[in-house]
Parts: C-alpha cells; sequence; structure tokens
C-alpha cells in the first residue's frame, strides 16, 4: 500500500514540472515570434513592396547615356543624376491633356515623398523641339515642382534618346487654336540609383502608387 501511496505522490510531483517546462517553452516560443515579428517590421521597408505599381523590367546594364539641352542652355547628361532615382517622361508643353495630368501626379509623388524627394529627380524630355526652348519648358515645368528638369536636342539627339526606349511619337496637324499636336507614348520611365530601367509606368498611375514604390527604391 505504501508503494501505491509513493508512486502516486510521484506521478503527482512529476505533473507540476513538465507543466512547468511546457509552460516556459510556450513563453520562449512566444518570443521568439514577437522577436521575430519586430525584426520582419524593421527590415520591411528594404524588401521592396509585394507588388510594384508599374510594370517591372529586369535589366542588367544601365540605360545608355545621353547628353540633351537644359534651362540656362547648358548641357545635361543623364549621368549627372546617378545615385538618384531618375523618373523619365517624353512630353511637350503644349500638350492639351495627358502631360500636365501626368506632371500633376508626379508632382504628387515628390509630395508625398518629403524629404526623401532629394533622392529623385524628375526630367521631362521634349518631342516637340520646334516649340519647346529650354526656356519654354523651365516656365512650364515650374507651374509643377521647380526642381523638375526639361531637356531639348536636335531632331537627331531625340530620336537617339527615344528609339532606344521604344518611346514612339509623330506630329499631326490640330485645329487653329491648338496648332499641330503630336502623338507620343505617354508612360513614364523609372531608372534606379544604378541607372537601370526598373520600371515603366503607363499613363494613369496615380502620384501616391508611384511614391509607394520610390519610397523602396531610394533606399536601395
Amino acid at each position: 500500500m505504501s508503494h501505491v501511496t509513493e508512486a502516486v505522490k510521484g506521478e503527482a510531483q512529476a505533473k507540476p514540472f513538465w507543466r512547468n517546462q511546457l509552460f516556459r517553452l510556450g513563453l520562449l516560443g512566444l518570443g521568439i515570434g514577437i522577436s521575430l515579428g519586430a525584426l520582419f517590421l524593421l527590415i520591411r521597408p528594404f524588401l521592396g513592396p509585394t507588388e510594384w505599381h508599374g510594370m517591372e523590367i529586369q535589366s542588367t546594364q544601365p540605360v545608355n547615356n545621353f547628353t540633351l539641352t537644359g534651362p540656362g542652355e547648358q548641357p545635361v547628361s543623364l549621368i549627372d543624376f546617378r545615385g538618384k532615382v531618375v523618373m523619365i517622361y517624353f512630353g511637350y508643353t503644349f500638350c492639351p491633356d495627358v502631360c500636365p495630368a501626368t506632371m500633376v501626379e508626379l508632382r504628387d509623388a515628390m509630395d508625398i515623398l518629403g524629404n526623401r524627394r532629394e533622392d529623385v529627380q524628375v526630367l521631362m524630355i521634349t518631342v516637340d523641339p520646334e516649340r519647346d526652348t529650354p526656356e519654354v519648358l523651365e516656365e512650364y515645368l515650374a507651374h509643377f515642382d521647380e526642381s523638375f528638369i526639361g531637356l531639348t536636342g536636335t531632331p537627331e539627339e531625340l530620336i537617339a534618346v527615344t528609339a532606344p526606349m521604344g518611346i514612339f511619337f509623330e506630329r499631326h496637324e490640330g485645329s487653329a487654336a491648338s496648332g499641330y499636336l503630336i502623338d507620343h507614348t505617354a508612360t513614364v520611365a523609372l531608372l534606379d540609383k544604378d541607372g537601370k530601367l526598373r520600371l515603366i509606368y503607363p499613363f494613369g498611375v496615380t502620384g501616391e502608387e508611384m511614391a509607394a514604390d520610390l519610397k523602396y527604391l531610394v533606399r536601395e
């Protein structure tokens, strides 16, 4: 009888011990889970979004450098902006709708970035060199954001830039009020800090959506 009693006592003593061990293991697992969650939140901004808002381009080489005419008739080269994220839009100042709408979204993207806007440069390359002088471009872009830079060049220079990037543009007659108009590709090309083409935004992507992508790219 005494042996049975001692066995029962031993079992009763063993149960609290294992319960304590399981409780400790549970707390340890919970602590590890919380730590991993906090670590993920810290590194999440550096991993990139789960889905980009533009068409992703798997480019392994930087876009070919080019030099066009910028503000004050000064030469401006693409490589001048190495180390910054560059957003390139091909349009023209007499464009009645798509171009100003795109400029508004780019302005909004820069506003959302706040202090990180210094890591991004917006370039508008004209497809209408006949009317878009450096002065005209500078005045036009200042209405949206004074940091935007307008570039122009000879027709030959512009073809050398647009053709490799798949940009189409063609002049056609408009109304007496508008003068001639230009059909053109209305996308925004995004180059990373190494000058590689990373994203292409079709017309209609909002500034908020572009800013969401830029927040990751400026940290790279």
